[in-house]
């Protein structure tokens, strides 16, 4: 088998690179056999994130997409598939949805041997791909930043109580970015009143967050996780919604600003 295409991949201008590792929704055969009824859907895709940052694409960002459905394997855990969070979480090869719900039929779980080069060839060209648009950032611009990109449904009581914030920050409880970044970037949220937003909170960053967060190697990294509630449908068929989205992105754009006029500050002043 020959996974092909498994990413995509834009380098941009600016010495910002989205990541966007779990909005893909291809299936290799054997996934696709083996998913049950409740997995079909594919519920746990961080929907429409692509679209909702042309924004940035169009600013002139690197982007990088994922595009083979986490399901198949999870670009945002570790490849040895250390758990990152001591609550409820998936891994690597997921076995359950978000609710819990299993992903596949029973004796229809794909092969070690099959998993193997899933991990081969979609994980690791999506890694290696992020690793060198990061150096070429870091050596054309002396710093580089990595976002992140995510979304989750705003309610899942197995993974968090109640209704999740708007906005969601990561940075490994600090260690992954610049102080002074998150809080400027904190700062810039506070200067609104629609949306809600954390730092730190139920997601402190995956694994991409965590590897390529190197602030002592002027490489920052900062995950987003969005609750879909602002720009999509949350049930089925997850439409996007221009409405919705056009106001979130009235402060993600900001965001993205605040970034980039950041680096600017901290390393051209």
């Amino acid at each position: 088998m020959n996974l092909t295409e498994s990413l995509r991949f834009q380098a941009g201008k600016l010495p910002l690179l989205i990541s966007i590792p779990h909005a893909g929704t291809r299936l290799t055969p054997a996934v696709e056999a083996g998913l049950t009824t409740a997995a079909r859907p594919l519920s746990d895709t961080d929907w429409h994130i692509p679209h909702l940052y042309d924004f940035a694409h169009d600013m002139g960002a690197s982007i990088l997409i994922g595009n083979y459905s986490r399901l198949v394997v999870d670009l945002n855990r570790p490849d040895d598939d250390q758990p990152l969070y001591t609550t409820a979480t998936t891994g690597l090869f997921p076995e359950t949805l978000f609710d819990g719900q299993p992903c596949f039929m029973s004796g229809k779980t794909p092969s070690p041997q099959e998993r193997q080069s899933y991990l081969m060839q979609i994980w690791r060209p999506y890694h290696q791909q992020l690793q060198r648009e990061l150096e070429r950032l870091r050596a054309k611009f002396g710093y580089a930043l990595l976002l992140d990109a995510h979304s989750i449904a705003s309610v899942i009581p197995r993974l968090f109580e109640g209704k999740l914030p708007d906005l969601n920050f990561g940075t490994n409880s600090g260690a992954s970015c610049s102080p002074s970044l998150s809080k400027q970037l904190i700062e810039c949220c506070e200067h609104q009143s629609t949306f809600s937003h954390i730092l730190n909170g139920r997601f402190k960053g995956g694994y991409i967050t965590r590897a390529y967060g190197l602030p002592q190697d002027h490489q920052h990294a900062v995950q987003l996780e969005l609750s879909q509630l602002n720009y999509m449908s949350e049930t089925e068929p997850y439409t996007y919604q221009p409405e919705r989205a056009a106001r979130l992105q009235q402060l993600l754009q900001p965001l993205v600003d605040t970034m980039l006029k950041w680096g600017e500050q901290q390393y051209h002043r």
